[in-house]
């Protein structure tokens, strides 16, 4: 790709080659903010590549920074995970591992600073009439009546706020800029709050947290962050973050780094999805899904589950671009780069998972055949495997038709078919149970049609896939659907929220399945291709003596025949 191809599917490159033509910067210094209150989701997965990538391609530093100032809804376990899928991603933050709360000692001092210089105050509002103080876009706000008060007694008062001194709720530390301003966040925003809740770190040692407006700039100004990229909802922070900086820069010149810059660029909006961490985590804990790595979800652990490859991940990343302007993409681009990375490395093997048992009647009782089979097409490296083929095997139901339509071309009373890799074989007869559904089906084979030393003449056009019933190992499958049944799923009734869109057929759990004896040693997290069925991993839950497969992705790509 050009480089003018590459600033125009990534407007943030072009402002980084002309910081770096003007000499604005020497290195490039990005960094990825994740609050510990949830699990990721694919739409961190863009944030994240976004800032790793251009930190790396331009051979600068990528920090890692959790931004724990909300002890209320943070938690250690979603620490760990975070950290889980930013390795599995491929992301290496070298040493610069970071938390907002390593600087709570340094913001506290910013903040008693900008009291000292008169542009912080403490203000005894309520939260409500703190909002009905900030008017509207079309009003300007009130002042607060204590925002003139001294700086002594801020400072007092600020000083007992972080002693526990008062209720939450009582008091918080504004910033005293403009009343009046076009731009809501700047009048007078809420630096810190009062929070008597005990912090995943630091304990019960502070009882007073910044806000994000306040913490976010003033983190990546001491870090040394040159060019803070979020999403397009925080550009009408942008001033505030602005203003947070050149404060640090004036009041505190010793602990800043850089002079950071914030710019936006559109969050990733998915067909079929929910990408709100709110919504997330009210879908698991409210029982919609088995946890947070339930695989019908966008997290990051649920597509690691699922059997989706970091490779797939960064090639979606890479496809979509870096927008000004919010849009959704369609699940079935993401799909597509899942089907395309595996492929390219998912060995084939054979899976029935809806059985119908063949006899081979002129086939010995005792006998068994392996046959070869490639495991990957058209990678000789990848090798060749051995298949039992006995006297007894299993096909899948569907490839039975007793009264077959025009153009089907498999097996079928009279008809030959050609078992994959194998023989052709003829059906004779067809055996049922009391409510006349087929059970089993005695067939002939051609002892002269063996694939690939096919003498017997014969051209038959279907060809299905198969397992001996001696050697075939039992699994249970796990076939996943939307989530939901709406491109968009907050499209809902008056009194409805988004859950009124779950699709009750999102999982589907087939039992009594057979695979091949080979796949009875498999890894959990192996990948497979079930010939003619789709993409197939290997679940964590898996024992040697229950084996449980998850499907990744189907073979049909619908993206792919839109874009032709």
């Amino acid at each position: 790709m050009s480089e003018t191809m590459a600033e125009k599917s990534n407007f943030i490159l072009a402002i980084i080659n002309r910081d770096l033509q003007e000499g604005t910067v020497d290195t490039v210094h990005t960094r990825f903010p994740p609050e510990p209150n949830g699990y990721l989701h694919i739409g961190h997965a863009k944030a994240i590549w976004l800032n790793y990538s251009i930190a790396r391609d331009y051979g600068g530093k990528f920090n890692v920074r959790f931004d724990d100032t909300n002890p209320a809804k943070e938690e250690q376990e979603f620490v760990d995970s975070i950290l889980e899928d930013l390795r599995w991603l491929g992301v290496d933050w070298e040493d610069r591992l970071f938390f907002s709360s390593d600087y709570f000692e340094l913001k506290y001092e910013f903040a008693r600073r900008l009291i000292k210089a008169g542009r912080a105050y403490v203000c005894d509002l309520s939260p409500d009439e703190i909002r009905e103080y900030r008017g509207t876009l079309t009003e300007p706000g009130r002042e607060s009546p204590y925002r003139n008060r001294s700086v002594e007694e801020n400072l007092d008062l600020f000083e007992r706020m972080r002693k526990g001194e008062f209720p939450e709720g009582s008091r918080v530390l504004r910033a005293k800029i403009d009343m009046a301003s076009g731009n809501l966040n700047m009048r007078d925003p809420v630096l810190y709050r009062i929070l008597h809740v005990s912090h995943h770190r630091t304990g019960d040692k502070w009882c007073i947290y910044p806000m994000y407006d306040f913490d976010h700039p003033f983190s990546d100004a001491i870090e040394g962050i040159t060019h803070s990229l979020c999403s397009i909802e925080y550009a009408d922070h942008r001033p505030l973050y602005d203003w947070v900086v050149e404060n640090a820069l004036e009041l505190m010149p010793e602990a800043v780094k850089a002079r950071s810059r914030q710019y936006e660029f559109a969050r990733l909006n998915l067909t079929y999805t929910v990408m709100s961490k709110r919504k997330l985590r009210q879908l698991v804990e409210e029982g919609y899904v088995q946890g947070w790595d339930d695989p019908r979800l966008p997290t990051i652990a649920a597509l690691r589950r699922r059997g989706v490859t970091p490779a797939a991940i960064r090639d979606f990343c890479q496809r979509i671009g870096v927008a000004r302007s919010d849009s959704v993409v369609d699940l079935a681009l993401l799909e597509h780069c899942i089907r395309e990375d595996l492929n390219k490395t998912a060995r084939r093997v054979m899976a029935v998972l809806e059985p119908l048992k063949v006899v081979i009647t002129n086939w010995p009782e005792d006998k068994v055949e392996w046959l070869p089979l490639e495991n990957l097409p058209g990678d000789e490296a990848a090798g060749s495997r051995e298949v039992p083929f006995t006297r007894e095997i299993y096909i899948e139901q569907e490839d039975f038709m007793e009264n077959p339509p025009k153009g089907y071309h498999r097996l079928a009373p009279g008809r030959e078919v050609r078992l994959k890799g194998a023989y052709i074989i003829q059906c004779q007869q067809v055996i049922k149970d009391a409510s006349g559904k087929a059970v089993e089906l005695r067939c002939t084979y051609d002892p002269l049609s063996r694939s690939g030393q096919d003498t017997s003449g014969k051209k038959v056009r279907g060809v299905i896939h198969w397992v001996s019933a001696r050697y075939g190992v039992p699994a249970t499958v796990r076939l996943y659907e939307n989530l939901f049944l709406k491109e968009n799923p907050e499209e809902v009734e008056e009194g409805q929220d988004f859950t009124a869109n779950i699709n009750p057929h999102s999982l589907t759990v087939l039992t009594g399945c057979i695979v091949e004896p080979e796949l009875a040693g498999a890894e959990p997290g192996s990948r497979y291709q079930f010939l003619r069925k789709g993409y197939f991993c290997l679940d964590q839950d898996s024992g040697k003596d229950n084996l449980i497969f998850n499907r990744i992705v189907g073979l049909r790509d619908t993206w792919a025949k839109q874009n032709l």
